[in-house]
């Protein structure tokens, strides 16, 4: 299914990867204790500014901070839309 979407200039769409379920030692996280994911796919990109080009290409796997970008739901799925210079690293 593709989106019919494209980020313009520096903006970066990103699909949040699902929080973790279970500790490394085996413990169940419940839903209401659950972190924010801060790692996501890189679903597209703008075309960058005349300063800058983009760093980060579609496929890439992201981190970015807690509270960066601004959610919303396009096809039934959640997306998360920032700039590049939100992105912490490319993992």
């Amino acid at each position: 299914m593709a989106l019919n979407i494209k980020p313009l200039a520096d903006r970066v769409l990103v699909e949040p990867l699902p929080a973790e379920t279970t500790t490394s030692s085996g413990i169940i996280i419940p839903d209401n204790a659950k972190e924010k994911p801060q790692k996501g796919k890189v679903v597209a990109v703008g075309s960058g500014t005349k300063d800058e080009k983009m760093t980060v290409k579609s496929g890439d796997t992201v981190l970015y901070g807690k509270y960066a970008g601004s959610e919303l739901k396009l096809q039934g799925q959640d997306y998360l839309i920032m700039r590049e210079s939100d992105i912490l690293a490319i993992v």
